[in-house]
């Protein structure tokens, strides 16, 4: 019969099978101290209008509050790092900067597929019960994934991995099997302050602590209405998400461009005009960014994104199409259109 150990090194053969680039296991359960801070996040308003992170928050601070039967947490890593550091085209004004995750295909489907062939083999192999999620349900996967050994939560409370840098998409399965647990990686942060001090809008109070308020990523998807004033400037080209706290970190030397085909960018969105962008409507917006990640926030926040980026181009060849915009059906677009037209020297 196999032991703890035998079972293990078969499950991390098989994900290595499946296309997974690192693999660990942990106890379903997170400790007090990381509990403590998901409750400590929710109570201090950080999370913004996440409303769901405070309704669902018993489950993320507990596995078993979400699956009583959950004993161990597999904990799988895609790596998704980039071929260029995607800061680059924050210096091209003219084209928009979309986060490194959402340049190819969408990341969700790609993993959840393949983490249910490793779930129907695990309980075709095992006979066990089991449950999988990639990063739609309350399930705190980069406290297990550290836990599992995948590497650490640094100072911008990001996965760091020694072989793969910043760039890790997380899945995990809770099963009720009691398997042999990995070790927790240590911190290896150390002194270093770089992805705090690269934030553009500083998000971090303090190493290891986040605002999602002052967050590009966060204002740029999240949030719904209007972003404020004081950080429109701050938002540069960036017009979906933010990379800069993740190519800043100085264990990318270590990370390796992605083999995964649909995870490299699509020609489109590596570097897309902000003129090609801007005129998109409802219709146009969804088939530019059908199977992207882009396309759940929808074309109106997405154009409110595209606005500010123009504002700041100091092109003000974008004002026809900017004054067509202040007459929007979306209050958010025509908030964004006066305010990119004002910065371009428009009349009111």
């Amino acid at each position: 019969m196999a032991g703890p150990g035998d079972i293990r090194a078969e499950l991390e053969a098989k994900a290595t099978e499946l296309g997974f680039d690192a693999f660990g296991i942990t106890e379903a359960e997170l400790r007090d101290d990381v509990a403590e801070w998901l409750h400590g996040f929710v109570a201090e308003g950080r999370h913004g209008t996440m409303e769901w992170m405070e309704t669902r928050l018993h489950h993320r601070a507990s596995p078993r509050a979400l699956w009583p039967n959950a004993k161990s947490a597999i904990m799988l890593g895609v790596n998704y790092g980039p071929k260029d550091d995607p800061r680059l085209l924050l210096d091209a004004p003219e084209y928009g900067n979309i986060s490194v995750y959402a340049r190819g295909k969408d990341y969700h489907d790609i993993i959840k597929k393949r983490l249910k062939a490793f779930a129907r083999w695990i309980v075709e192999t095992y006979g066990c019960e089991l449950k999988v999620f990639v990063d739609t349900a309350p399930v705190p996967e980069k406290p297990l994934a550290s836990a599992a050994g995948l590497g650490w939560q640094g100072k911008h409370t990001n996965m760091v991995s020694r072989e793969f840098g910043s760039w890790l998409f997380l899945g995990a399965i809770y099963t009720d099997m009691d398997l042999a647990h990995d070790s927790p990686h240590r911190d290896q942060c150390g002194s270093c302050r770089a992805c705090i001090e690269a934030c553009p809008t500083d998000a971090f109070p303090a190493p290891y602590q986040i605002d999602a308020r002052r967050c590009i990523s966060y204002l740029t998807i999240e949030h719904k209405g209007p972003i404020a004033e004081e950080f429109r400037r701050a938002l540069g080209n960036r017009i979906y998400g933010c990379d800069d706290c993740l190519a800043a970190c100085p264990w990318n030397k270590f990370a390796q461009a992605s083999h995964e085909a649909a995870f490299h960018a699509r020609v489109e969105l590596g570097a897309p005009a902000l003129s090609d962008l801007v005129v998109l409507d409802d219709a146009s917006f969804r088939e530019v960014f059908s199977g992207s990640p882009i396309k759940r926030i929808g074309r109106d926040r997405f154009v409110r994104n595209v606005l500010y980026a123009i504002g700041n181009s100091g092109n003000t060849g974008h004002l026809p199409a900017v004054n067509n915009l202040c007459h929007d059906a979306s209050e958010v677009v025509r908030d964004a259109a006066l305010w990119a037209k004002a910065q371009l020297g428009g009349k009111a």
